[in-house]
C-alpha cells in the first residue's frame, strides 16, 4: 500500500495561485500514474490532472492552460501548480497514486482549496 500526504491548500482570491504537493511513501515502487481529483460540495469527485511515470500528462478541459502537473520520481512527489484560480475551482483536492500491483488508486486525505471572488 502507498501512503499519500498532501499540502499546499488554502484560501486565495480569484486570479491568484496555489501550489499543491503530494508525497508518497510505502510501496512506492508499485506506483505508475499519479495526479489529482477534486470534489466540490454536493458534486462527484472528478479528475483534475494526471501524470504517468514517464511524464505523460492529461488535464480536465476546465483547467487546461491554468494548471500544470509535474512529478519528481526521485522524491515520489507530485505537484499541481494552479494559476488564474476561479471561484469554481473551490473544492477538496485529493491526490491519488495508481498501483500497477493492485490495479487500484491509493488516496490522500484531501486538502481544501477555496477561491474567493
Amino acid at each position: 500500500q502507498v501512503q499519500l500526504v498532501e499540502s499546499g491548500g488554502g484560501l486565495v482570491q480569484a486570479g491568484g495561485s496555489l501550489r499543491l504537493s503530494c508525497a508518497a511513501s510505502g510501496n512506492t515502487f508499485s506506483i505508475n500514474g499519479m495526479g489529482w481529483y477534486r470534489q466540490a460540495p454536493g458534486k462527484q469527485r472528478k479528475l483534475v490532472a494526471g501524470i504517468s511515470k514517464r511524464g505523460t500528462t492529461n488535464y480536465a478541459d476546465s483547467v487546461k492552460g491554468r494548471f500544470t502537473i509535474s512529478r519528481d520520481n526521485a522524491k515520489n512527489t507530485v505537484y499541481l501548480q494552479m494559476n488564474s484560480l476561479k471561484p469554481e475551482d473551490t473544492a477538496v483536492y485529493y491526490c491519488y497514486a495508481y498501483s500497477v500491483i493492485t490495479s487500484t488508486n491509493d488516496w490522500g486525505q484531501g486538502t481544501q482549496v477555496t477561491v474567493s471572488s
